[in-house]
């Protein structure tokens, strides 16, 4: 149930973010108005994540883990009848909640039922595989749909998904709970919420215009203000959201910081190669979609292997050996060009996916594995919203740099591509007004090829850009992995820091005791 909740939960990522040159062109959007379609999924999901974990620690976890479906359910009914670009931000926002609901739920479920550490790496490497199996399949059938009938019917096949894993859950699945008595942090969500909210709309809309603008400025300090809040509630409450104790831990926080700079650099990555192939390559959505397969398909497949790995290799090794290669395939991607073949685009996003085939399951692994038992739930919840944080800001980040570099550049490449000034002008003009894409809609006669070679030049600046500030995100979180992964000997372990002792613990000590007194 794990594995297929996960699922769910992360089906809407590529479906729609292969779909958003189409969603573009139906229904008008500018750049950054396709950021926020990505980000109003995210942004619930980073908000919520760690009040859903305690939901389901005090309230039961079959309980939260039942209405994140209803949510899927609800937000793919609003996207699919949307008729404007906000109500498919709605729909994305309520698949968001749901997603909030379920990730938390399917790692503590696995917590649950597999106290060893040593064992759960293995079924944390299938928790990884059911999640790049979701982002797998995802752009391929939004292909197929696309391909057929209208864009909105994308978000059709999440409604029977969602159906038929509730009715499973409700004769699968046992309910429990945490056995640490705890309770609701309004103050703490409230404050995380408001600041993960404003950073992320602060950089969406300071990339977009400026960040010397009033209502940016204002954005960005409530963000700031919000996040020092949030510690402080957090240190003074009895029952916290996210216990600060868990960043005693250099593996937790090594593999939380690491995770966020991973899919901030991976998300925002899917973004701009989305709009590439769609507006550059001008291939169709089912076409994007297969050259996705070769990113998503190596994390898919390696991710029951690396679980088995992590007995032999320490998850600092696999995690920065991961990253690294996956750095070296964005550098390589910077040289693409607007008729790169599919196989000279394949090998290079190959070597993506092998790396975030290598890197994630160990993550994940290792954030729940470096905590006690009972702190389990917390600790995958945490690792979450930092993952959705960076998942948000993603798109935000490199939609904002593409944006800018592409009008920065495009007057240039207008000049040489020979378009006449009053014909430069019309076309500045309705980049301004409605953002890159509007350039393809406008009436320009001869000057029509011309300009159009010109948008697309300038979009691979910008792309290349992105990939080279991806690449250096990545770099830096490789870089992260090996300074805090440390292997367990050389660190003080967390349960024994939480306990005050001073004595070296055995290795599951902890997991087992606690695994004893978790009530189903």
């Amino acid at each position: 149930m794990a594995c297929l909740g996960v699922f769910v939960g992360y089906f809407p990522v590529t479906t729609v973010s292969v779909s958003l040159p189409v969603i573009q062109q139906a229904l008008g959007a500018s750049t950054a108005d396709l950021s926020w379609v990505s980000d109003a999924f995210v942004l619930p999901v980073a908000a919520l994540i760690l009040t859903a974990g305690v939901f389901g620690d005090v309230h039961g976890r079959k309980k939260v883990f039942q209405a994140g479906l209803g949510f899927c359910v609800l937000g793919s009914a609003v996207a699919l009848t949307a008729q404007s670009i906000a109500q498919v931000w709605v729909g994305q926002a309520l698949l968001g909640v749901g997603a909030a609901a379920l990730l938390p739920m399917t790692l503590a479920l696995i917590s649950h039922a597999v106290p060893n550490p040593r064992e759960r790496g293995k079924y944390i490497g299938l928790w990884t595989t059911s999640m790049m199996g979701s982002l797998t399949v995802g752009p391929l059938i939004a292909g197929v749909i696309v391909e057929h009938v209208a864009w909105r019917w994308i978000y059709l096949l999440s409604i029977p998904l969602s159906l038929i894993t509730m009715v499973i859950a409700s004769f699968v699945l046992t309910e429990s709970r945490s056995s640490v008595q705890r309770a609701l942090d309004w103050p703490g969500q409230i404050t995380a919420a408001l600041a993960i909210v404003a950073l992320v709309y602060g950089v969406i809309e300071g990339g977009t215009g400026s960040f010397g603008d009033i209502h940016v400025i204002v954005a960005l300090a409530i963000a700031v203000c919000s996040g020092v809040a949030f510690v402080l509630v957090e240190q003074r409450s009895a029952s916290p959201m996210l216990d600060l104790s868990l960043f005693r831990s250099a593996s937790f926080t090594g593999s939380a910081l690491v995770v966020m700079i991973s899919f901030l650099a991976l998300i925002g990555f899917f973004f701009v190669l989305s709009l590439y192939l769609g507006m550059v390559q001008q291939l169709s959505t089912l076409d994007a979609g297969l050259r996705l397969l070769v990113i998503t398909v190596p994390p898919m497949v390696l991710g029951t292997a690396v679980g088995r790995l992590m007995r032999f290799l320490s998850a600092r090794v696999l995690i920065t050996g991961g990253l690294v290669i996956t750095a070296v395939g964005l550098l390589v991607l910077t040289n693409v060009g607007i008729s790169t073949s599919f196989g000279s685009l394949a090998w290079r996003l190959a070597l993506v996916g092998l790396g975030l085939g290598l890197a994630f399951p160990c993550i994940t692994a290792t954030a729940v594995s470096s905590v006690p038992h009972h702190q389990a739930g917390m600790a995958a919840a945490g690792n979450n919203a930092f993952r959705q944080v960076g998942g948000a800001l993603g798109p935000a980040i490199l939609g904002a740099l593409l944006t800018g570099k592409a009008v920065d550049t495009l007057p240039y490449h207008l000049a040489a591509a020979g378009v006449s000034d009053a014909t430069r002008s019309q076309v500045l003009g309705a980049v301004d007004a409605d953002g890159l894409g509007a350039v393809a809609t406008l009436p320009l006669g001869r000057s029509t090829g011309p300009a159009l070679e010109a948008l697309s030049q300038s979009f691979l600046d910008g792309l290349q850009l992105c990939l080279l500030v991806s690449a250096v995100v990545v770099l830096f979180g490789a870089a992260v992995a090996a300074w805090l992964l440390r292997p367990a000997s050389s660190q003080r372990p967390a349960a024994l820091v939480a306990a005050g002792g001073t004595r070296p613990l055995a290795a599951d000590q902890h997991p087992v005791k606690a695994a004893a007194t978790d009530r189903p």
